[in-house]
């Protein structure tokens, strides 16, 4: 995309409140001059060099990749799907957030050989912080299960040590909607620079999601300020119809929509993608009984890694599908950015 720069993506996303902080131009940035300063950034920043703006050399990847430039969004409540199945790992995950299908899907996927390594989340349990990661075995991965998807982190910006540095070439990224959004545009983009990272991505699953949170406001101002939770005395966090927050003693605690509404990310606002419609399978804990992860496989490559997880007995399929519930939070995440009259 010749002629854009980040100069264009500042003033059109970041200036704006649009940065969802998916960490995408971080990663396609040749100069490396496009960065995250600290984890609480609102969205990224410039080291005050573009190829395209200061030496006249054709660039664009930043701009090529941004979920939030002509946003993809608008394909239905759910997006196009071959089907939704209720299911759940059929091996050991200690630390699962629901039915541990996520896992059990890239386990058996590493272990067969499909991928390579997984683009994901962890985070330090002593303090909750969260990092994107790269793993590359099964055990790894089991060891980091459960979600993250309470509060943010510039999830893709790992990309370009798993593609430039480590040379993966099938690589599985486990992303909320606004980062298989990105994903999406690597894979229509025609840019050059872009192109290594979409021919390396093999797998995409995305993870409901209603909003994210900013790490600092949450845990520090919210959980430990207000309430005088410790990030260290946090067992597990979950979202139904508010945040769970469940205490190492096993006391659980349930914050408000409302309250949690001033540590949401500005750039969520404008998200009406509960589902991740751009994934090849998404994943959450809506619509099936506790114990289980609802799978909407959309294509024939979520099929694929599907079937092979079933076949070596790592995911199991039982249950029943709420497709109601959750059309209705899909429908209630699209309500709420609809300019009100």
């Amino acid at each position: 995309m010749s002629g854009k720069s980040f100069e264009d993506l500042r003033r059109e996303v970041w200036e704006t409140d649009r940065c969802c902080g998916c960490g995408a131009c971080v990663a396609v940035c040749p100069a490396d001059a496009i960065i995250f300063c600290t984890e609480q950034n609102i969205c990224p920043e410039n080291r005050s060099y573009c190829k395209e703006a200061t030496d006249q050399v054709s660039c664009g990847a930043c701009y090529a990749v941004c979920p939030r430039v002509g946003m993809m969004q608008g394909q239905g409540l759910l997006g196009e799907y071959h089907s939704l199945i209720s299911a759940k790992a059929g091996i050991e995950i200690p630390h699962r957030q629901s039915g541990g299908a996520v896992t059990a899907i890239l386990a058996d996927a590493l272990d067969t050989g499909s991928i390579d390594a997984v683009v994901t989340v962890s985070e330090d349990r002593f303090t909750l912080q969260p990092q994107s990661i790269i793993i590359t075995s099964s055990g790894e991965l089991i060891r980091h299960a459960g979600s993250r998807y309470a509060w943010w982190v510039p999830l893709l910006a790992a990309l370009k040590d798993a593609v430039l540095t480590r040379k993966f070439r099938k690589i599985a990224v486990v992303g909320l909607p606004c980062v298989t959004e990105a994903i999406a545009k690597m894979k229509e983009s025609e840019n050059d620079l872009v192109l290594p990272y979409a021919r390396s991505i093999r797998l995409v699953i995305g993870l409901f999601c209603t909003e994210t949170f900013d790490y600092d406001h949450l845990v520090t101002d919210i959980l430990d300020r207000r309430y005088g939770i410790k990030p260290y005395d946090v067992q597990k966090l979950d979202m139904k119809g508010g945040l769970l927050v469940t205490r190492t003693d096993g006391e659980v605690l349930k914050i408000s929509l409302k309250e949690l509404d001033e540590a949401v990310r500005p750039g969520c606002r404008i998200c009406t993608d509960l589902t991740a419609r751009n994934a090849d399978i998404s994943a959450g804990s809506v619509g099936s009984s506790p114990g289980h992860t609802t799978l909407i496989i959309r294509n024939g490559i979520g099929e694929s890694f599907l079937h092979s997880a079933v076949a070596s007995g790592s995911l199991i399929l039982e249950g029943e599908i709420d497709l109601k519930a959750i059309e209705s939070l899909a429908a209630k995440k699209a309500a709420r950015c609809i300019p009100k009259k």
